[in-house]
């Protein structure tokens, strides 16, 4: 076994292969790894049923990565806004103002979604957008209800299923400076409001609402460590307040739904949570074991056992409020909820949507109980990782398919065999050029689709599968140095134009075969797509080049001509003064 190094418990790593004595799962995955990459076709959906079984491949974005168009026609600035706007919060002060330019672009990325084959298109609604200052009874824009009016009938017109996220973490930043944002209980029901405002004027045609997409990043991100908007640091608390007003909210969300909309409306209403997997560093150890689940239940398990059981882990209950009583308070930092609560939140998602996009390899660690109280503290678990694991650049993803297998796997045992929508799976790199033959995507999705089709074939109930991105977009904290997209977006060029990378093509012909066929034709699929990228290369380069042409026509000539034009007077100056 290769070294393994450790990574900080708030960073994402990795893992080596597992062991055997897993902890949870069939005992065949132990086998299975050691031949993952052997082609699983689609039992549980035969190539050419695709109508009759329902499967559904797709992929998605989300409001403020893609759209731009911040201000524009009546929109409202989000707390991604005002995020971006303060220096030194995201690399190189880059803002999603613009983005991908999704709002002027529509029907243009619709037939690429037409051009990539997939049945589905997650995407966001930005809540701003339709009610600026958040609040329903102070102003609607009718402009941004158009706009989403009119991406839904796009989509419908070309047969792609609209899958909608209500909230993909722009919060109207008006109700983060009157109420604190998430961390007040007063968003249950201006969000609840907002929801309502979606299913009366959208869902006569969405049947697929998701309440939030990855809530864990919005609790953990947005008020323990501040790397992402609102930026707030309110370490051992804020994580845990934010989350617990979540859970509160996509409740009462899908009990309006269930209520008013649904008999009429026949949609679905889910959450979409995103989690790695973690293995325990020994198998055979029940420390480790117990260190592995313990970062499971603290991740998934936060947020998913309320909706399907009722209430937090036992786990995370046990563990926060321990640390809680040895920091000497009185009661623990993990909220409660009372009897109804619990009631009222045990089974309200009618699927359960699921991002996933690495493994991490996980330790026993202790943390001194005198230390500051912290979410990832709590844990007492620590990550390592392989270095042998395959990463395209970012330091936090690296290519473990084998542990979604797991994490499906997981979720079946521990929540009935829930109906899931993969809602995020994709791998990113770290560039500052065009890399148009992404072959560590295609390895990256041959990987773990082929992983999902193994879950299938354990009785895991998946019926969908989104890849993430569409586009290469504005991802968060780290600007547009970070690169998910199928299609590679030219930041630098005013129109934004987009360009094929080799995955698409590959991509395609597991949409068009429902899964794999057999390996030889799978082989073919990799030869054929990296033979496309060369030629996109080409027509690349040429669109740089006239795309310099004319910063040299639009900038440099002007420029120039306007300081020939200055120096000239100058001298005129000087030599009239000389005269005189």
């Amino acid at each position: 076994m290769a070294m393994l190094e450790a990574r900080p418990v708030c960073g994402i790593g990795c893992s080596r292969a597992p062991g055997l004595g897993v902890l949870l799962g069939p005992t065949s995955m132990a086998e299975d790894w050691l031949n993952w990459e052997s082609i699983m076709p689609l039992y549980a959906c035969p190539v050419g049923d695709k109508e009759q079984c329902g499967f559904l491949w797709g992929v998605g974005s989300s409001a403020y990565q893609t759209e731009g168009a911040w201000d524009k026609d009546g929109k409202g600035p989000s707390i991604w806004d005002a995020f971006t706007h303060r220096k030194g919060k995201v690399f190189r002060n880059e803002t999603g103002d613009s983005a991908c330019d999704g709002y002027y672009k529509v029907k243009a990325d619709i037939q690429l979604l037409k051009e990539l084959k997939v049945n589905h298109y997650l995407f966001s609604i930005s809540w701003p957008r339709i009610m600026p200052t958040g609040i329903k009874a102070e102003q609607l824009n009718e402009k941004g209800i158009q706009f989403y009016n009119d991406t839904i009938n796009s989509l419908l017109e070309n047969n792609i299923t609209p899958i909608v996220s209500l909230y993909h973490w722009d919060l109207p930043q008006a109700l983060q400076e009157k109420y604190g944002g998430w961390q007040n209980i007063s968003m249950v029901n201006y969000f609840n409001d907002y929801a309502n405002l979606c299913f009366e004027k959208f869902g006569d045609r969405v049947k697929h609402w998701i309440t939030f997409s990855n809530p864990w990043a919005v609790a953990e991100k947005g008020y323990e460590t501040g790397e992402h908007a609102p930026g707030l640091k309110l370490g051992g608390c804020g994580a845990y307040k934010a989350a617990h007003h979540i859970i509160k909210t996509h409740a009462k969300v899908w009990h309006s739904y269930n209520n008013t909309w649904h008999s009429e409306q026949q949609g679905m209403v889910g959450i979409s949570l995103t989690s790695s997997w973690g293995e325990p560093v020994d198998p055979h150890s029940q420390t480790d074991r117990d260190a592995a689940e313990r970062y499971v239940q603290f991740h998934l398990g936060w947020f998913a056992n309320p909706i399907y059981r009722g209430d937090y882990p036992e786990v995370l209950k046990n563990y926060v409020g321990r640390k809680s009583a040895q920091q000497g308070l009185g009661t623990s930092r993990l909220p409660t909820f009372s009897v109804q609560e619990k009631t009222y939140i045990k089974g309200t998602s009618d699927f359960l949507g699921i991002g996933h996009f690495t493994t991490h390899y996980v330790i026993q660690k202790s943390f001194p109980f005198l230390q500051v109280s912290s979410y990832h503290s709590d844990q007492d678990s620590a990550e390592l990782v392989d270095p042998k694991w395959a990463a395209a650049g970012p330091s936090w993803l690296y290519s473990v398919p084998w542990g979604f297998r797991r994490l499906l796997n997981f979720i079946k045992t521990q929540y009935g065999n829930p109906l899931i929508y993969v809602t995020e799976n994709g791998v990113s790199e770290r560039v500052q050029h065009a890399q148009l033959c992404d072959e560590w995507r295609i390895e990256y999705l041959k990987g773990y689709i082929n992983e999902i089709l193994k879950a299938l074939n354990d009785g895991v109930n998946v019926k969908g599968y989104t890849a993430w991105s569409l586009l290469d977009k504005f991802e968060w904290n780290k600007g547009f140095s970070e690169r998910f997209g199928f299609y590679h977006v030219d930041f630098k060029n005013k129109n934004k134009p987009r360009y094929p990378k080799a995955s698409v093509d590959y991509y395609k012909n597991i949409i068009s075969a429902n899964g794999f066929l057999n390996p030889r034709e799978v082989e073919n699929w990799h030869k054929e797509a990296m033979d496309t990228c060369t030629v996109t290369h080409q027509l690349l380069a040429t669109d740089s080049l006239l795309t310099r042409m004319e910063m040299l026509t639009e900038i440099v000539l002007p420029t120039a001509l306007t300081l020939c034009i200055l120096t000239s007077i100058v001298l005129l100056i000087f030599h009239l003064r000389s005269h005189h």
